[in-house]
């Protein structure tokens, strides 16, 4: 079933031929997007001291307690400085382009990230409960899911690939959303963690999603790139303030708003193709396991947070300090040591993926087992205590 604002992307075969008009658009596309980015950066690192002061005259501070890793209190709005980085970038791209005329997904997109920023601005400010926030990013999944921005197709383990029906269509949909930003607000517990990794994984998503239009795969006006483009510029703005010692926090409007954006742009790219490719074959879901693996440190560490608090019979919402993070600090490493060890996992993993895709399919055999001897690696040295005591 076709959406409307969604058309399904990709060629009638596996072997599609890349025509030279595909080809000599490709760099003045990517000198667009790199334009976006930097217009990203450029307005989220000069906005940030705006919120900064914001949290001082109102008190919107995160005060250190047994399990937060920072030392003094420390303004937390920092997320709407991203937001308006968004914002900007997403109006300079509408100015100058005429992509977003045909299409109900720009909308779309907009609504839902201010939606996501506002749930999680409210809970910066006043806190709200899980069942508030899950029905907020509810609303978000709901929201992309109208304006054309869903997973369509899907590819069962074994089995065959499944044009989703409408209804099981927009519950993987909101499912996807509530995960991805769930994942990106767990792992936001160092200075310059989630931002850093966020900024690595949409990084190389977009990478992945130019290779797919580069061999037509992806129609030129697919919107994941560019949110990927987006999301990476504005965590490049923000890591000059959050790196350690952060001077500001992204909250939860900055972490809902990465992850909600993370699952427009991964929806937009993995789950509108049903043809093989490169760097999809190795994988039983095809694309859409692509952000999975490049986002394996916050993906895995939510795995390991659901099972550990289920075992102890604890709330999903219930927070803790045995996240991949606190461990590595606990084993010695110090605070930038840690998040450099996951940013450079994150980058490995992302390496995994696009080595691949920009190889004509050389190591697809290897890299399900690469993927796999990493995730393993992971839990052995940082034993992430998914049963219920401490390890």
């Amino acid at each position: 079933m076709q959406l409307v604002g969604a058309p399904i992307d990709g060629a009638p075969s596996t072997g599609a031929v890349v025509t030279s008009a595909a080809l000599s658009s490709l760099p003045q596309a990517v000198s667009s997007y790199i334009v976006i980015a930097a217009v990203a950066a450029l307005v989220t690192v000069l906005t940030v001291p705006i919120f900064r002061v914001i949290a001082s005259s109102r008190g919107l501070m995160a005060e250190p307690d047994e399990r937060r890793a920072h030392a003094a209190p420390t303004p937390a709005i920092g997320g709407g400085a991203m937001y308006l980085g968004f914002l900007v970038s997403f109006a300079v791209t509408g100015w100058f382009s005429d992509s977003f005329d045909d299409s109900t997904e720009p909308l779309a997109v907009i609504v839902a990230a201010t939606v996501a920023y506002l749930v999680g601005l409210i809970d910066d400010v006043r806190e709200l409960s899980a069942p508030a926030k899950t029905a907020g990013l509810t609303l978000v999944g709901a929201l992309l899911f109208t304006g054309g921005i869903s997973i369509i197709w899907f590819r069962i383990p074994f089995l065959d690939l499944l044009l989703l029906p409408l209804d099981l269509s927009f519950l993987i949909t909101v499912l996807w959303v509530v995960g991805m930003a769930n994942a990106v607000n767990f792992i936001d517990g160092l200075d310059g963690l989630a931002a850093g990794i966020v900024a690595i994984g949409s990084g190389a998503f977009f990478l992945y999603g130019m290779q797919l239009r580069q061999v037509e795969l992806l129609r030129p006006g697919n919107i994941g790139p560019l949110v990927a483009v987006v999301i990476l510029g504005i965590c490049v703005g923000f890591l000059p303030w959050n790196v350690h010692p952060a001077k500001i926090f992204m909250g939860d409007g900055g972490a809902l708003l990465l992850g909600s954006l993370l699952a427009a742009s991964t929806m937009a790219v993995g789950g509108r193709t049903p043809d093989p490719f490169s760097g999809q074959t190795f994988f039983f879901y095809a694309p859409i396991v692509i952000p999975l693996v490049i986002l394996g440190v916050p993906v895995l560490d939510t795995a390991f947070a659901i099972i550990r608090r289920a075992t102890r019979r604890q709330g999903l919402a219930t927070a803790d300090r045995d996240h991949l993070h606190h461990r590595l600090i606990r084993m010695g490493h110090g605070h930038r040591r840690s998040v450099a060890i996951l940013w450079a996992w994150t980058a490995l993993l992302s390496a995994l993926v696009l080595w691949p895709v920009y190889n004509a399919g050389s190591g697809d055999e290897v890299v399900p087992a690469g993927v796999f001897g990493l995730a393993a690696l992971l839990y052995v040295s940082l034993r992430p205590g998914i049963g219920g005591g401490e390890q």
